[in-house]
């Protein structure tokens, strides 16, 4: 998962300093995630402060920074240290379609049936539990060619665990989802779109490229169908990361709205690749 609400500025956090974080609620049924408990929990929420001892930077950036960063070729990206892909490169109106926090038995299916329609390749984000508890939903997600992104175990917020938990969130998530798909995940998000030191050195130790997004419609706060084509439409532009969510909760919503916008982007000119 991955919401709005992130400050935009990369916060520097030292002894005596106070960091406004987000909170993850993750719940706990005898099917594995419960869906409840991550409505309840939105990735950008309001949680108590915390004081840590180390910077974490977020999916945001400023405008001037975002266009410095959409004329880095994908290599120049990543040789950036503790910078996550934001932007694509390749070429005029290519954008990406991501989609978090599944593999969910309800939704994803949907999407892939969108997807299939208008032959569009996405990136899929997933939980390492949902995974496992729904193997054959991912292997679809692997076998109808899509891009499969490591999400965290159970999507913690990584500002508030120890290096080794950190480690442990990311390598048990590239596991199950190994052992669900067949595949190891290339590419990491993190939850809520906080990035911690130790998460960037993982990233980097396993090999792993850190993923941000650009466009964010906060379709898991389900504000509308319009609502969430509408700010997809006005923001998207070329080299735009579209973030969307197929799990953690009812993603109705996000189905109807990509069987409106997706259509309307092709329409546009646009063409959709993976980062």
């Amino acid at each position: 998962m991955t919401r709005a609400g992130v400050s935009r500025r990369t916060m520097l956090v030292g002894s005596g300093g106070l960091l406004l974080a987000v909170a993850a609620t993750v719940g706990w049924t005898d099917g594995g995630l419960a869906e409840d408990s991550l409505r309840q929990a939105p990735h950008h929420a309001a949680a108590p402060r915390a004081r840590q001892a180390a910077r974490i930077t977020t999916t945001r950036k400023r405008p001037r920074e975002q266009a410095k960063r959409a004329r880095l070729t994908r290599a120049d990206r990543g040789a950036v240290p503790g910078e996550p892909v934001r932007y694509l490169d390749d070429g005029p109106k290519v954008i990406a379609l991501t989609i978090d926090d599944g593999p969910s038995p309800v939704y994803t299916p949907q999407i892939l049936a969108v997807l299939e329609r208008y032959r569009v390749t996405a990136a899929f984000a997933m939980i390492g539990v949902s995974a496992a508890y729904h193997p054959g939903i991912a292997r679809d997600v692997a076998d109808a060619g899509h891009v499969i992104v490591n999400h965290t175990w159970d999507h913690a917020n990584l500002a508030w665990l120890g290096a080794a938990a950190t480690r442990a969130e990311i390598s048990r998530a590239s596991d199950a989802i190994h052992e669900a798909t067949g595949r190891r995940p290339g590419m990491f998000r993190a939850p809520y779109g906080v990035w911690s030191p130790t998460a960037l050195e993982c990233c980097a130790s396993e090999g792993l490229t850190p993923l941000g997004w650009s466009v964010d419609p906060r379709d898991w706060s389900r504000p509308g169908v319009r609502q969430i084509v509408s700010i997809i439409m006005a923001d998207t532009r070329t080299g735009s990361i579209i973030l969307e969510h197929d799990g953690g909760g009812d993603r109705s919503q996000t189905v109807a709205a990509l069987q409106t916008v997706i259509p309307r982007l092709l329409d546009e000119g646009y063409r959709f690749a993976t980062p």
